[in-house]
């Protein structure tokens, strides 16, 4: 089911009504089993792999946390990294690896000619999976007491609203909101209907409908014009954007109204100056984890400049692959790896230069390098986005052989679509508020809600568009 659905709506009524007259024992159990279809809808097979991991994890922290001997926690540890990291590569990479050793061999006149799997993805395989690996990790850190409530950790894992595209959340921060009676109050109500109907617009109007100027280009087979692919880049930034922001968004929302607090995901990541500063920004929830399970655990930066950066390599090359099984993701966090060693080995002369001390100076300074980074982070996007390295190639290569410059209908569209979403994030960044909107006068928020209900209404892309990070 997608949240931009009528099938998804009817579910959520009903869910939300049964919640609203129960006590919480029931609500949880109800949520539970809310959750389990509304993951089943796309595959009962894969919901029970999903619950292989689940019960995998639950009976492996029980163990290490009753186990005494450091040996005997690790092997319970490994058990459950293992296994959780098997089912996430036999279903997302055996194929990529496969056909990559294939290619591999190739060059050297041998065909191993790989058997592949001929299966579907298991949606959100990716977020869940690394959910459940943040619990039997601190609980073996001793950061995390395991509950011995079966239903209460699955739903941790299953909750519906950030089950299949994130935020992935901690069992530190979420499990206890399971465990504990949850308080409603209008107020969280009335936020959470505003965070849901911000997320439908920027999913529906502005994801849907730039999703035409991209697809127009980046499922060309090329020769490509330069301008042509430059609008398309920048429709694509705000497009996955929009997709992925809308999605969190929704799910905050539903999360709110039930009295769970989910974490923000995104923090206006078009404003970033530099890569440090997109990643604090960016998919907060998959970087913050990475941060905490990935490059710390490998030294972080306290081994010294050359491991420092080594570690930093790993962790978004790693980062990349968890995208998707193709050596175009693999090349984008490669990318990212090396804006962020490249910006650390700047810092000692960025640093020598001085601020301006005129406010309006200042002003344009930042201006500049929120611009400039923007067209690194664009760079980013389209290797992303691309369907081959050939692809990647022919289309910076464009930008050399094939620059005709000219205003095409892909930019009147793109500013149509996005001129409100940078109106609403120029004032969440000034007043460093997400819920600006929110909080606005009532004149000022029925203008806001009218422009959003008839974009939707009027201008949506229909059909139900299943959101990009489904994929991964």
């Amino acid at each position: 089911m997608l949240f931009n659905s009528l099938q998804f709506a009817v579910f959520f009524i009903i869910v939300y009504s049964l919640y609203l007259v129960l006590n919480h024992k029931w609500q949880n159990r109800m949520l539970l089993t809310a959750s389990c279809v509304f993951y089943g809808a796309w595959d009962w097979r894969f919901l029970l792999l999903m619950f292989v991991s689940i019960t995998t994890d639950y009976f492996c922290a029980l163990k290490i946390q009753e186990s005494v001997e450091e040996k005997t926690r690790k092997r319970f540890l490994f058990l459950s990294i293992f296994i959780n990291l098997a089912i996430l590569g036999f279903f997302k990479y055996f194929n990529f690896f496969a056909v990559s050793m294939d290619n591999l061999f190739s060059h050297f006149g041998f065909s191993i000619q790989p058997h592949l799997l001929h299966i579907i993805l298991p949606v959100g395989i990716s977020f869940y999976t690394f959910q459940a690996l943040s619990y039997t990790i601190d609980v073996y850190r001793k950061e995390l007491e395991p509950t011995r409530n079966f239903r209460d950790y699955a739903l941790f894992v299953t909750y519906f609203p950030q089950l299949v595209a994130g935020p992935i959340m901690r069992a530190r921060d979420l499990l206890p909101q399971v465990l504990s009676a949850r308080k409603l109050s209008l107020k969280q109500f009335y936020e959470g209907c505003y965070l849901i109907f911000w997320g439908l617009f920027q999913k529906i109007f502005i994801a849907d409908n730039l999703a035409k100027i991209v697809d127009s280009v980046f499922n060309s087979s090329g020769p490509y014009n330069a301008a042509k692919v430059l609008i398309a880049l920048y429709a694509f930034a705000f497009q996955i954007y929009c997709d992925f922001a809308g999605y969190s968004n929704i799910a905050r929302g539903m999360g709110k109204c039930m009295g769970f607090d989910i974490m923000i995901n995104f923090n206006l990541p078009y404003f970033a100056v530099n890569p440090s500063d997109f990643w604090r920004r960016w998919h907060i929830s998959l970087s913050t984890w990475l941060r905490d399970y990935l490059y710390i655990p490998l030294g972080g930066n306290k081994k010294g400049g050359f491991l420092t950066y080594r570690n930093l390599a790993i962790t978004m090359l790693l980062g990349g692959l968890w995208h998707g099984a193709a050596w175009t993701f693999v090349i984008w966090g490669a990318y990212h790896g090396m804006l962020l060693i490249i910006h650390r080995l700047l810092k000692p002369v960025l640093a020598k230069i001085p601020s301006p001390k005129n406010a309006t100076i200042g002003k344009a300074w930042f201006f500049l390098r929120v611009v400039f980074f923007f067209q690194l982070t664009c760079v980013g996007w389209l290797i992303f986005r691309a369907k081959s390295i050939g692809q990647i190639l022919n289309m910076l290569g464009s930008f050399v052989s094939n620059f005709n410059v000219g205003l095409d209908m892909g930019f009147f569209s793109l500013i149509r679509l996005i001129w409100l979403l940078i109106l609403v994030q120029i004032a969440q960044f000034i007043k460093n508020d997400q819920m600006v909107v929110y909080k606005s006068n009532i004149l000022l928020k029925a203008v806001f809600y009218i422009i959003f209900f008839y974009s939707i209404v009027m201008y949506g892309a229909s059909g139900g568009k299943e959101f990009i990070y489904f994929q991964f």
